[in-house]
């Protein structure tokens, strides 16, 4: 029964951090947040041109340092998995970079890639 628990334990953990993968194909936009900062990228998923996702660090201890994030909210581009831009809120975990600042990045690193 102990084995099997910790068997359980282990799958549990395997989804959480499978359901938490940074995109390694392609552009993406990652924000990376937590439920205490009570602040979200409300046009994350009105970006074009990329694939977007949400990681809660809070769910996955290893995620947050792993990518040197600071503070929350954080959104980084990623190419191909690869970290290629970087926007973090500021001190009262307010994100500052706005929609077009963020989509022009997106279309330079497209336009840099053709």
């Amino acid at each position: 029964m102990k084995k099997l628990l910790l068997i359980l334990l282990f799958l549990g953990l395997c989804l959480v951090s499978k359901s938490q993968d940074i995109p390694e194909d392609g552009l993406a936009v990652v924000e990376f947040n937590a439920p205490f900062s009570g602040n979200k990228c409300e046009y994350l998923e009105d970006l074009s041109n990329c694939d977007v996702a949400r990681i809660d660090i809070s769910k996955n201890a290893k995620i947050g340092p792993e990518n040197k994030v600071v503070v929350v909210p954080t959104l980084i581009i990623f190419q191909d998995g690869e970290e290629v831009a970087r926007f973090q809120a500021n001190i009262m975990m307010q994100l500052e970079a706005t929609r077009d600042e963020v989509q022009e990045k997106i279309d330079e690193i497209l336009i840099e890639d053709f």
